[in-house]
């Protein structure tokens, strides 16, 4: 089994379902007591987030490149980034290290290729949404055609993901919000919906969903897994 080197705190609440993800992905695979090979580096949160929000990627690449590093050097095979937003420095950590980046546009690109969905919303930060690293990946590797939520949603989703879910709080205001949301992805012609936010989970499930559900904490995760698992 290889070592999965999480890179994690972004926030907190996510990074514990992507440890758990990760060891049951391994359980279901190899039976018995068996889990994952993890590396855990933990970052504090906010000067990254006040660095997002004042549009300071700079700062972002300082703090999260040592602790890549840090992975890499404990022994770690691949990284993983616990975090959709932080994606937007994938390039700079990629540069930075001699072991793969597994990244998370790659995951879900393959859930929905495989799912046969060619126009996808995506939800998530305003990072996420509104800027190109994200939604370009998915167009130029994956041919998706990618539509996002109007401004007011947009605006209410970040809010709700700085001010609720990376807290833990879970609302039942905000699930039929986010609900209503979905839907109107829908009749925009989306054919699922990307959950481009590590806590966005925390919200909703496909039960409960208008539209398939693409759960990025998840397929993040089982890529991670069938990485740890393949051949050397």
């Amino acid at each position: 089994m290889k070592t999965v080197g999480l890179l994690g705190g972004m926030s907190w609440e996510s990074t514990q379902v992507y440890y758990r993800l990760l060891n049951q992905g391994v359980n279901r695979a190899l039976g018995k007591l068996h889990s994952a090979s993890i590396l855990l580096a933990s970052v504090d949160f906010e000067p990254l987030q006040r660095a997002q929000h004042r549009d300071d990627w700079d700062t972002v690449r300082r703090i999260l490149v040592p602790a890549a590093q840090q992975l890499e050097g404990a022994g770690a095979g691949c990284l993983l980034l616990a975090s959709n937003t932080m994606h937007r420095v994938a390039p700079t950590l990629q540069e930075a290290l001699g072991i793969p980046l597994l990244h998370v546009v790659d995951a879900v690109g393959a859930a929905l290729a495989q799912a046969g969905i060619r126009k996808v919303g995506l939800l998530g930060t305003a990072f996420t949404m509104e800027q190109p690293f994200y939604r370009q990946r998915l167009v130029d590797h994956f041919g998706q055609t990618v539509i996002t939520p109007d401004a007011d949603d947009r605006a209410w989703l970040h809010g709700v993901i700085f001010d609720e879910l990376c807290r833990g709080v879970v609302s039942e205001r905000s699930k039929t919000r986010l609900g209503e949301v979905i839907e109107r992805l829908g009749k925009a012609g989306a054919e699922g919906v990307i959950l481009g936010c590590t806590e966005i989970g925390m919200l909703v499930d496909d039960g409960e969903a208008a539209l398939p559900l693409f759960d990025t904490t998840v397929l993040h995760a089982e890529h991670a897994v069938a990485w740890c698992l393949g051949d050397p």
